[in-house]
């Protein structure tokens, strides 16, 4: 990214913006899996790695959530 662009926004900022790709990449796949899943004969090794891909989303979002949201000591 441009150094000058990341100045104008905050680091939070473009991790936010990085998080809602996510997510709407792993609401894509979600949708595209159920609609597999759905139409008979469809190859179950596409359906397994749809969702590996899926797992893989979710992980990157939970990573992504927890450089937003601070530690809390209690």
């Amino acid at each position: 990214m441009n150094a000058s662009f990341e100045g104008s926004i905050g680091r939070n900022e473009i991790l936010r913006i990085q998080l809602e790709v996510l997510r709407g990449e792993h609401r894509d796949l979600d949708d595209t899996i159920c609609a597999l899943q759905e139409k008979p004969g469809t190859d179950r090794l596409i359906i397994q790695r749809l969702k590996k891909r899926k797992l893989r989303l979710k992980d990157k979002i939970a990573h992504l959530e927890d450089q937003i949201t601070p530690d809390i000591i209690a």
